[in-house]
């Protein structure tokens, strides 16, 4: 198991699940995330930090 860090974008949102792609390896699969474990003001195009098995907004 990875506890990063790890860079992803939101790539896509769907209902109560967000598909995050890594920046660093983007032709990896995308991670399919429930919203619930986001930072509620994510977006498609968000950039996201995950270290620990928290996601924070990347840069705060």
């Amino acid at each position: 198991m990875n506890f990063g860090p790890i860079e992803y974008v939101v790539a896509r949102i769907d209902g109560d699940y967000a598909y995050l792609q890594q920046i660093e390896q983007p032709e990896e699969e995308l991670k399919c995330v429930a919203r619930a474990l986001l930072p509620p003001e994510i977006a498609e195009g968000t950039m996201l930090h995950y270290e620990m098995m928290e996601y924070s907004l990347k840069g705060l």
